[in-house]
């Protein structure tokens, strides 16, 4: 979120800036609403200060007995009280203007991220592995776990609808044992505080990471309660949620909102913290993508990174996340490639993101299994987060990075594919041996 005094004094680096995200200039639609703020504002000021004025008026001239001037100062005063709600209403709806206008700006990119229109302009800096050479046509995970009869769709649907999966067994256990790997990776060699955070969040929590108001259709939403109501002038009853929840997208929600309306010391920075979840998308703009599988479904498991640091420290923070997250591929030997994402792909609050994309036989092409963003301080404004620096007194914004560390079901998905046997069975990678009981191939 923008502070408006800095884009008044910017507007030509903040109009720029949307220009490389391929949107129109708006400071001057922007500046016209903040002007009409402080007119709201002003007018209420200056009404407040007359009919205080007029206040001590009317006492001054009954004292020195003048009536008339002192009733002509009381209706003078009732006049104000009159149109005070007007005036009030008109300020806040000058303030819901522009702060409406405000949280609907994403971002701005670092000058470094690249120019580009859509995933076809990221830029890959690196790749890690080689693929393997298989000596029979390699399915998809779809296809090996179906055929070990421990990957359920039909049954899926059956009980909740479509993007939903049933893993039994070794899959099952293979799932489980994945978050628990990189748990234990990211927090005893990355050094992240594990924190086990609430599935249901408020408005205010998804407004700080910024999945609201524009992301409202991705979300899932779930209410508590009910209380029968009648409107006024009317016969009839209306039942209305006596509370509403939404199911958190990402672990990034509630692990960001930790430090939210806070000032922190800056001995506590940075931060670093990691959550195992359930996350829950709607995939509301997903209509006929990976329809088939587990790359895209509305329920699945991830482990989640986030860090709170200065702003000196946040894009040394950014190398450092997205490592953690190469760590874990690295570890379980699956190849990928490290991209820089383009203007036009970058998320709505990041400044710049990294994907990591593993390597899927079964499609033979890269898949995201990560995405690492630092967003400056665009969530820490939407939170009031703050520190206090150790050499000066006023507080300022923290900077907020996330990354997935990494997307588990994925995880699962490209060690099927990459891990299988023309039987059939698929390897246990090396690493995950002493979490699945020694099980060296599903199924054993």
């Amino acid at each position: 979120m923008y502070d408006i005094k800095w884009i008044r004094e910017n507007a030509e680096i903040f109009d720029s800036g949307r220009a490389r995200r391929g949107l129109e200039p708006l400071s001057t639609q922007l500046l016209a609403f903040d002007d009409a703020r402080r007119a709201a504002i002003g007018e209420l000021q200056r009404a407040q200060e007359r009919r205080n004025a007029a206040s001590k008026e009317i006492g001054a001239a009954m004292k020195a007995g003048d009536s008339a001037k002192a009733e002509t100062l009381k209706a003078e005063v009732a006049r104000i009280k009159e149109n005070w709600p007007a005036l009030e209403e008109a300020e806040r709806y000058a303030i819901a203007e522009l702060d409406a206008a405000l949280a609907a700006i994403p971002n701005t990119p670092l000058d470094e991220v690249p120019d580009g229109a859509d995933e076809n302009d990221n830029v890959e800096v690196a790749r890690w592995g080689e693929p393997r050479a298989f000596d029979f046509t390699p399915k998809e995970h779809f296809e090996i776990g179906e055929g070990l009869g421990l990957m359920d769709f039909e049954t899926a649907a059956k009980i909740s609808g479509a993007r939903f999966v049933v893993n039994k067994g070794g899959l099952a256990r293979l799932e489980r044992a994945l978050a628990q790997f990189m748990l234990d990776l990211h927090t005893n060699e990355h050094g992240y505080m594990e924190v086990s955070p609430p599935l249901l969040v408020r408005d205010d929590a998804m407004f700080g990471t910024a999945q609201l108001p524009k992301f409202r259709d991705d979300q899932f939403s779930v209410t508590s309660g009910r209380q029968i109501v009648a409107p006024p002038d009317s016969t009839t009853q209306e039942v209305v949620p006596t509370s509403e929840y939404w199911l958190i997208p990402t672990a990034e929600v509630p692990l960001t909102n930790l430090v939210r309306e806070s000032i922190l010391d800056e001995a506590q920075l940075p931060m670093r913290m990691t959550a195992g979840t359930y996350c829950f998308r709607a995939e509301a703009g997903a209509a006929g993508k990976d329809t088939r599988g587990m790359i895209r479904q509305h329920q699945f498991y991830k482990v989640e990174l986030v860090s709170i640091t200065t702003p000196e420290q946040s894009l040394d923070e950014h190398e450092r996340m997205t490592g953690c997250a190469e760590k874990v591929l690295q570890l379980l030997e699956l190849p990928y490639r490290k991209v820089v994402l383009c203007t036009g792909d970058m998320g709505f609050a990041s400044q710049k993101t990294y994907d990591l994309e593993v390597w899927l036989p079964g499609q033979g092409r890269y898949r995201e299994i990560s995405s690492c963003s630092v967003c400056g301080d665009f969530q820490a404004r939407r939170m009031n987060a703050r520190y206090r620096p150790s050499e000066s007194k006023g507080p300022r914004f923290v900077h907020t990075l996330n990354g997935s560390g990494v997307a588990v079901g994925r995880a699962m998905v490209a060690v099927l594919e990459n891990y299988q046997q023309a039987d059939g069975s698929v390897d246990v990678p090396s690493v995950l041996r002493p979490y699945m009981g020694g099980l060296t191939r599903i199924p054993s």
